[in-house]
């Protein structure tokens, strides 16, 4: 197993083992321009295209070239997936920043509109997520990556002064990740733009969730 490594563009996330780091400039455009077309094929051929042959013909360059680095197709889904992590960190961190900074009327309305729109734009994570080939790593990755996405919710309900931090409040937070993204996924296998009427469903049921956790704290805003 290689060195761990940050996908490139990642924001620092929690890395992917590679077979091999990227060191020189040039070598981390490289590994950049495969992952790229492995997420062309990906969208465009499905999970079990991710061959290491196929994707260094989309990427233009040799088997060996991309070996170094990926050297099956269950590292290259490792990868993608973490690239789809990272993304959906940083969208939720910036809605962190953003609560500190607004007042929000709705917050379940908020994050789940927000995170409607970037699966409606990742057409890679859909492919992914909605086809058969995770791995065992990536599964691992996923839960991980659910448990900061759970503290990015506490951060926002803190943020909007809407709860006190305690372990309730972080343990009610994994609950409604859990809870938001099974919903969300089951609208885009429905319908490529989600379905209306489950993500209004999913809003509906989440409120309510949200109202009685920030009931556990009397004396601030409901």
């Amino acid at each position: 197993m290689g060195d761990p490594v940050a996908q490139p563009g990642d924001g620092g996330r929690p890395p992917v083992a590679l077979r091999r780091t990227p060191q020189q400039a040039r070598s981390k455009a490289r590994l950049a321009r495969v992952l790229e077309a492995a997420e062309r094929v990906l969208i465009g051929e499905g999970v079990q295209a991710l061959t290491t042959t196929r994707i260094a013909a989309e990427a233009q360059v040799s088997v060996g070239s991309l070996y170094q680095y990926l050297p099956d197709r269950d590292a290259i889904v490792d990868a993608l997936a973490a690239g789809y992590f990272a993304r959906l960190e940083s969208a939720m961190d910036d809605l962190v920043r953003a609560a500190a900074a607004e007042r929000w009327d709705d917050p379940v309305g908020v994050l789940i509109d927000a995170y409607a729109a970037i699966y409606r734009a990742e057409h890679g994570f859909r492919a992914l997520w909605f086809g058969s080939g995770l791995t065992e790593r990536t599964r691992a990755a996923d839960r991980a990556h659910k448990r900061r996405m759970a503290d990015g919710v506490r951060r926002v309900l803190l943020a909007l002064g809407l709860a006190r931090d305690d372990e309730a409040l972080a343990r009610a937070c994994h609950a409604a990740v859990l809870a938001a993204d099974a919903l969300s996924q089951e609208a885009f296998r429905r319908d490529p733009e989600g379905d209306p009427g489950l993500l209004d469903e999913a809003k509906f049921m989440l409120r309510g969730y949200l109202t009685g956790v920030a009931a556990r704290y009397p004396g601030l805003p409901s």
